[in-house]
Formats: C-alpha cells, structure tokens, sequence
C-alpha cells in the first residue's frame, strides 16, 4: 500500500554496498592453520546494513566437496562459482542485530571436513516512519479474518521451506516494474496511529495492467490471492531465494511453471489492502527479509 513517497535509495547506501562486495572479493576466505581455525573471523572480514545481501566467494579447489554456511541460526547454501570457488549470498535481515555475527562454513570433501569462519559486521539502517490511514475494518480484524490472515501466513512460510542446491538465475537481476517508488524497505508504519510491523518489501507505483516481469529465471512456486497482499506470485530462484509480487490484477503464470527473465508474470492492480495501483515486490533469502534493490547491485555476469 502507498500513500506518501518516501526517497528512493540513496546514492551513498549503493556506494557503501559496492565497498562491501569489493572488499569481500579482495579479501576472500582463505584457509588458515588448524590453530587459528576455529578462531571467529579467522578467514575474513565483511559489513553490511541490515536489509542488505552479501556475496561471499570460498576458494575451494575441489567442485565435489559440500559447502554449507550458518548465520544467526540460518542456513546459508553455497554452490561451485567458477574453476576453483564457492559463492554463497548472505541475507541480512532488516532487523539483525547491529554489531559484529559470525558466519560459520563447513566444507565436507573426500579429504574430509574443514570449518571456516567469516566476521560480519551489520551496520544499523535509518529506517524512515511512515503514517497511513487505512478503512477501520483493514485494521482491526475481526475472528474470522484473522484467523483468514494467520493461515495465509502459514503458506508464505511453507512456500519457502524448499531450497535448491543450485541457483536458478541467469544474470543480473531486474527491477520488476517501472514507476516511482512509494513504499520504501524497513519503513516503520504508523496505521490509523497504532504501529505496525516494518514494511518488508519496496512498493513501486504503476497504472493498473502495467505488466509485471520476473526479475530473474525462476519457477513459480506459489500464487496467491490474499487478504493483505491481494493476488500474488512467489518465484523460486534457488538457493533459498524467493521474490514476491503482490495487489496484482491479473495472475499470467501458474505454479510449476518455470519463467524466464523479464517475461510477464502479471499485471498491476491494488487487490488485497491497498490504497492505489501498484507492485509490492518483496525477497525472502534463506529467513532473512532483504531490500529487494540489493539484489540488483550483486556482481553477476551472463
């Protein structure tokens, strides 16, 4: 839902994103001497605001070995990226602790098993507040709704719980619309003066019908027609990594189906609660919810 326009991502969040992923390519993961090994943050160093998503490379030379990584209690897949690495992405949730958590990565090969350990630093993100006025009867649910609202939740989670071994897209990936936005990430809603959990995705306003594309390959593991988010589509892109696209007029997709980059997914509308035309585009990746224009600066190439 939208009712102010709040900015768009500034220029110094992208930059300081940009540093991040330089400075995890220039100082990679390494192994290190048994003595230092189980020692946190003894093969790298990394920051990142909340929200955002890190690129991690593990040079490791054999592509048979299992790479699996652990933050805050999330697993973390990673998958061979080029001749002799491993590249994980890292979901920084928009309400992590700010302060220095461990990745933790283990590696499982035929000459057996080694632990690694990557310090992050989460830096807190200025969230900006956000008041709505909204129709009474959206607010405070009734029995019946919220029992409705409960169930859909139970959905979204279960949509998310498969997670491929292997990453689905196909280079960069796309914003999903074109508009302005006017929902920015991790805004703190104020609605009808009680406040309410974060807004977890970005809302970008378009004339209803304008279509909706795949920001990336992905298989269409859910559609939805929700009382909050209206009709929706959730795209499987692997890894653990989900996008969602909500208040839709029109569904052009159905689950199961695998969807190319750019292809129409839908189409604009405000079914669901919302007050105008346009597209809530959300990311879950790995239980981390991230701001979806962090996808857009990782460094993937065709």
């Amino acid at each position: 839902m939208s009712t102010s326009t709040p900015p768009l991502p500034s220029d110094s969040w992208k930059i300081l994103f940009v540093v991040c992923l330089l400075l995890a390519s220039i100082f990679p993961i390494q192994i290190v001497p048994s003595a230092e090994r189980n020692r946190p943050g003894a093969n790298g160093h990394v920051s990142g605001k909340q929200g955002q998503v890190l690129w991690i490379n593990v040079p490791i030379s054999q592509p048979q070995a299992k790479v699996s990584g652990q933050f805050l209690k999330r697993k973390i897949p990673f998958f061979p990226h080029g001749d002799a690495n491993f590249a994980g992405i890292v979901g920084i949730d928009m309400e992590d602790p700010s302060g220095i958590q461990e990745l933790s990565i283990t590696v499982n090969s035929d000459t057996g098993s080694d632990h690694l350990s990557y310090s992050v630093l989460i830096l807190k993100e200025d969230y900006t507040i956000q008041h709505l006025t909204l129709p009474k009867n959206t607010v405070d649910l009734d029995a019946k709704t919220l029992k409705r609202v409960q169930q859909e939740k139970r959905e979204l989670t279960e949509a998310f719980q498969n997670v491929g071994a292997s990453p689905l897209w196909d280079g960069p990936f796309l914003e999903p619309v074109n508009g302005k936005v006017t929902g920015v990430f991790g805004s703190r809603r104020v609605i009808n003066g009680q406040s309410r959990n974060p807004h977890s995705g970005e809302d970008i306003a378009a004339p209803k019908g304008t279509p909706v594309q795949a920001i990336n390959k992905g298989i269409v593991v859910k559609t939805v027609d929700h009382f909050f988010s209206g009709k929706g589509v959730v795209l499987d892109h692997g890894v653990g990594l989900f996008s969602m696209y909500f208040h839709l007029s029109e569904i052009d997709v159905t689950t199961g189906q695998t969807i190319q980059k750019g292809e129409a997914l839908g189409k604009v509308g405000s079914s669901g609660r919302a007050t105008g035309p346009h597209l809530h585009w959300g990311i879950h990746l790995n239980g981390s919810r991230i701001n979806p224009y962090s996808l857009t600066a990782l460094p993937i190439t065709n």
